[in-house]
């Protein structure tokens, strides 16, 4: 499981991702998984580390935040590619991508296409932010992402992306929402300015917006204190079941895998599902033909986890 996550991890940070994050996120949980970031070939160290958020998904426990108006911030959470900007006296001289959260990989050219050459802030600053395409565009994260590595600066200037700030750093404010609006009126886009609807979200991010106190909580090594995102857990795909064969597994213990008709699941197309052994085949009522929901949710390989009653076999 480590293997998986630990190559997804390392696709995700180069710009490739072959799974999205809902269903990294609930295979890291159930694997214990804790590494953050990838040691590729980053070069470049960010002016400030870029942590990763404690994500928790709907149902379960979350930290506890302050009710109080005001005192918590809530946000969308923006699916797509995590970027540092950092300004010298006022001026644009490094864009990285989020790399391993401490350094990251030199895309500067390509950010000038997408924020202001200059800010009115003196000494280092640097803003961080996901750079986002529309949802209408098929795996919309995988084309924002896929473009931070594109060779030819032409093609790059024709993809359909934006640059969403979401933080800036040092503080300037009293709390994270006035910093955010000074970059709204330095002419970036913000997280806080939309709900950003028609652009991919996995989840709601709830942020303590007194800069004084967020600090005061503290970070462990992977996340901020003052901060969690949350998500809701996938919901299954259906389609036909169409065959059961049995396979060995490195056990030596024989288990039967479901031939679907191939569904997307997230931004992977599933074609094959555990069934685990003949008890839950048989406690699902399957049958060849019949219509079945299919998750990933823990597994290495989808599992299908009941059958749609009312469904005909064909």
């Amino acid at each position: 499981m480590n293997k998986l996550l630990d190559a997804a991890s390392t696709a995700y940070y180069e710009g490739t991702p072959f799974m999205s994050d809902v269903e990294f996120d609930i295979l890291a949980e159930e694997a214990g998984y804790v590494a953050v970031g990838h040691t590729g070939d980053f070069e470049i160290q960010h002016l400030f580390p870029m942590y990763s958020l404690q994500k928790v998904f709907v149902g379960e426990e979350h930290p506890p935040y302050d009710h109080t108006p005001k005192a918590t911030v809530i946000s969308p959470k923006l699916d797509g590619a995590a970027v540092s900007l950092g300004y010298w006296n006022g001026d644009l001289i490094i864009a990285l991508t989020r790399g391993d959260g401490k350094r990251g990989r030199d895309i500067t050219e390509k950010m000038r296409s997408l924020v202001p050459e200059t800010i009115g802030r003196m000494g280092a600053v640097q803003i961080t932010g996901e750079v986002v395409a529309p949802e209408t565009i098929p795996n919309a994260r995988n084309y924002a992402s896929g473009a931070l590595n594109l060779k030819s600066m032409d093609e790059f200037l024709n993809r359909e992306i934006r640059f969403v700030a979401y933080d800036i750093q040092p503080s300037y404010h009293e709390t994270w929402t006035e910093d955010l609006s000074d970059l709204a009126s330095a002419n970036f886009d913000t997280v806080t300015q939309s709900n950003w609807t028609g652009y991919p979200q996995d989840g709601l991010v709830f942020r303590v917006d007194n800069r004084a106190k967020y600090e005061e909580m503290g970070y462990t090594s992977h996340h901020p204190r003052g901060a969690f995102a949350l998500k809701e857990r996938p919901a299954g795909v259906t389609t036909q079941l169409l065959d059961v064969v049995w396979q060995v597994g490195k056990s030596g213990v024989v288990s039967p895998v479901a031939i679907l008709d191939p569904i997307l699941i997230g931004e992977a197309t599933v074609s094959r599902a555990t069934l685990h052994n003949m008890k839950y085949i048989n406690e699902l009522n399957l049958e060849i033909g019949c219509t079945v929901e299919v998750i990933r949710s823990g597994e290495i390989i989808p599992r299908v986890v009941r059958r749609i009653e009312g469904e005909a076999c064909v």
